[in-house]
């Protein structure tokens, strides 16, 4: 029978996002306002950042190492269109075997840095006819398939420094931050559709018979990341502002255009990395 692994206790978690967040006071002195998590492909927004100190994953203390292709694996802390800014050029996976509390610790540590503010993008399926490859959506809302499989990040003793034991999930993504990218888009005559991310363990890719079980339960897109962080952050009190950019569309049938592909991501997200950082920066600019 399987069993759930033991969750660390709140001392050490505690423990390892104070040793996080003093090492990276020593590299970069200041308080810091936003969080940008980068998904796959994304990474050449933190190119824009300003005055930028640059830290390799594996420098940080507890931070793990990002293995996926496309994912940079660094902190990079500056000046982002007038806001103090936290990037992680890339991030971890649960479907790389490293623990929720793991991969939700960077989210933990820039809580200490003094951010209030958390930007994460990904790459993702588009189940949503509407949608087209290159899209960029905003989420509004998500479905937790791997936290309802008994996988979710606040899982064993609440980490009580961060928030309640029984955080509310009803506003995870924050109302005035999706009418700022709505503006944003509006004054950029930016294309931009609204949806419900749906958070899958992978890294398999998903079948047409669990595709078509998503669009019933109301996805509009699919994705291997993302829910994770978004619910530490909430925990937090953080605001959250959620994007994906659509780099395939689901294949309903087996015999319905090309399987997907890693490649196929990537090669996507070159088209809308420059719509995403557009994007990103307009808000920025606004908040």
């Amino acid at each position: 029978m399987y069993v759930l692994p033991t969750p660390p206790s709140e001392a050490f978690i505690v423990e390892q996002c104070q040793c996080a967040a003093d090492y990276i006071r020593e590299q970069a002195s200041g308080s810091w306002r936003v969080l940008l998590i980068l998904g796959s492909g994304l990474g050449p927004l933190a190119e824009a950042v300003e005055d930028g100190v640059a830290i390799p994953y594996s420098a940080i203390p507890g931070f793990a190492a990002s293995t996926v292709a496309g994912h940079a694996g660094r902190l990079v802390l500056g000046e982002l269109c007038g806001q103090r800014v936290v990037v992680m050029q890339g991030r971890q996976h649960f479907y790389e075997g490293y623990p929720l509390w793991q991969i939700t610790l960077p989210v933990r540590v820039a809580r200490l840095l003094g951010v209030e503010t958390l930007i994460i993008t990904n790459a993702a399926g588009g189940i949503n006819r509407a949608f087209a490859v290159g899209d960029v959506m905003v989420i509004t809302d998500h479905i937790n398939l791997v936290g309802m499989g008994g996988h979710n990040p606040l899982i064993g003793p609440n980490v009580s420094m961060f928030g309640p034991r029984f955080p509310e999930m009803t506003t995870a993504y924050d109302a005035a931050l999706i009418e700022l990218a709505r503006q944003v888009a509006q004054a950029s005559k930016l294309p931009l559709r609204f949806g419900v991310y749906a958070c899958v363990a992978g890294p398999s890719f998903e079948t047409p018979a669990e595709l078509r079980f998503l669009r019933a339960i109301g996805a509009d897109a699919v994705g291997m990341s993302t829910v994770h962080e978004v619910i530490a952050a909430r925990h937090a009190g953080m605001r959250v502002l959620g994007l994906s950019g659509i780099t395939n569309v689901a294949r309903l049938s087996a015999d319905e255009g090309e399987p997907p592909s890693h490649e196929e991501v990537m090669h996507a997200a070159q088209v809308i990395a420059p719509k995403m950082q557009q994007l990103i920066q307009g808000v920025l600019l606004r908040m």
